[in-house]
């Protein structure tokens, strides 16, 4: 069992190594609606989640987290990013007895309707364009031992800018690591927790479609020749957003009606340099109620001209018949110049 633990932690190294070979591009991947964090929790403690990740949400930040559900469960986000864009998120979890976790899901990111115009039309032709982007996944995992799960997501990613269209195939790996160091009460699901995931290792892409078509003369200086032959451009392909993570979080307080969890997250991006991400939840359980969540965190730290800073969030979680939940989830992020974010979660447990 150790070996076959020890080889799927390396199956994530040639992914890892691949994000250090290369060079500090910001702003050169596509398809960057797969950088915006999934889940009001994660995003209130900062995005330092990946070995937090125990909902729904760990289909994005690490899927080896959904094997750790207790119940199959339904989860739906909306965003209401900047300039009108919206960003939405839906999936379900189903517990397979003696298989594992299965999780289905989508994202998408949807940035409004803009007025065309042209030089010599500029107050507007009447048409409007618009670009939307979405990704669907299917994830699975599974605890190889009581302190180990690994997880992988397929997923397909479409983007559509007007007449113009791509698509891509990616695939995320976790793993999560559950230890007896740091344990205040004495217990392995209270001690310190190893996360680790690598996500978007996929393959380019290259927008195509009938607004890359223009018409060419290909022999300029000669007359009476048709001027209108048919060319298109040849548009280079993009990468992907290839993230590692790799966090740890600790439980300090760990009594019967309440826990502290701090967190803290390394990111290695193939588009910006590294950065941590800090992150705490505070839960209090009232019996036969629920339990209510206090988050607060900081995300992009050392991150060289960062918009980001602090955040914070707050949640419930209500016991209903048949010991099934209803929880709520809200955050609020500090995005610089951009302003202020919040972040909107409904999800149920069956």
């Amino acid at each position: 069992m150790k070996k076959k633990i020890l080889y799927l932690i390396l199956m994530m190294a040639p992914a890892w190594a691949g994000a250090q070979n290369k060079p500090y591009r910001v702003g050169t991947t596509a398809a960057n609606f797969l950088e915006m964090g999934v889940g009001s929790a994660a995003n209130a403690m900062g995005e330092a989640y990946v070995s937090q990740a125990r909902d729904l949400s760990s289909i994005y930040w690490n899927p080896a987290g959904l094997a750790y559900l207790e119940r199959s469960e339904v989860l739906c986000m909306y965003h209401p990013w900047i300039a009108g864009i919206n960003v939405s998120f839906a999936g379900t979890a189903l517990l397979l007895p003696r298989i594992g976790a299965v999780g289905l899901s989508i994202t998408s990111m949807n940035y409004g309707r803009t007025e065309v115009t042209t030089m010599s039309m500029q107050e507007g032709t009447g048409e409007t364009y618009g670009a939307n982007e979405f990704a669907v996944s299917l994830s699975y995992s599974r605890k190889l031992a009581d302190w180990f799960a690994f997880g992988a997501t397929g997923k397909y990613i479409a983007s559509n800018i007007w007449h113009l269209g791509t698509s891509a195939m990616a695939m995320d790996l976790g793993v999560m690591v559950n230890t007896h160091f740091f344990s205040f009460s004495g217990k392995r699901e209270d001690g310190m927790t190893i996360g680790m995931s690598i996500a978007n290792y996929g393959t380019k892409m290259a927008y195509d479609g009938m607004d890359l078509l223009r018409p060419i003369d290909i022999e300029p200086n000669e007359n009476g020749n048709y001027k209108d032959v048919e060319g298109q451009f040849r548009v280079q392909g993009w990468d992907l957003p290839l993230i590692f993570r790799v966090g740890v979080s600790i439980v300090p307080i760990a009594a019967k009606n309440q826990r502290l969890v701090l967190a803290v997250d390394a990111l290695h991006p193939n588009n910006n340099n590294e950065s941590l991400n800090l992150g705490a939840e505070y839960s209090y359980r009232l019996i036969g109620v629920g339990k209510f969540f206090l988050r607060g965190g900081y995300r992009g730290l050392y991150l060289d001209q960062s918009e980001y800073g602090p955040t914070f969030g707050a949640g419930v979680a209500l016991t209903l018949m048949h010991n099934k939940l209803l929880r709520f989830d809200y955050a609020f992020k500090d995005v610089g110049i951009l302003g202020n974010t919040s972040t909107y979660t409904l999800a149920f447990t069956f």
